[in-house]
């Protein structure tokens, strides 16, 4: 989370986000993101992606149309997706390969 953590710090300063909001947000996601203050939007999309990632047999039809109701179009979810996934694959490429972080 530590890389990620940074690059989220990124966007959100661009946004004029305070620090001491980007520190209780960075923290939340990477302990919790259930615990987050997510917009609604945020969280269904969240919540599809630890799907996703811990669960992928369970993945059914509504929990693409649960991203439908709150306001993902096809390219949307299809990026969420594709993005998730991806990131399941490169994590185990380098699990697998026994890759460090650099810090």
């Amino acid at each position: 989370m530590h890389h990620h953590g940074a690059g989220l710090r990124r966007i959100l300063t661009k946004k004029d986000v305070d620090e001491a909001t980007q520190d209780e947000l960075v923290e939340a996601l990477g302990s919790d993101f259930s615990q987050a203050d997510l917009s609604e939007s945020d969280r269904a999309m969240l919540d599809y992606v630890a799907k996703l990632t811990l669960t992928p047999s369970e993945m059914v039809a509504t929990d693409v149309e649960g991203l439908r109701g709150r306001g993902f179009d096809d390219r949307a979810i299809h990026d969420i997706c594709a993005i998730a996934a991806y990131f399941a694959f490169v994590n185990r490429i380098a699990d697998g390969l026994g890759v460090e972080l650099e810090t």
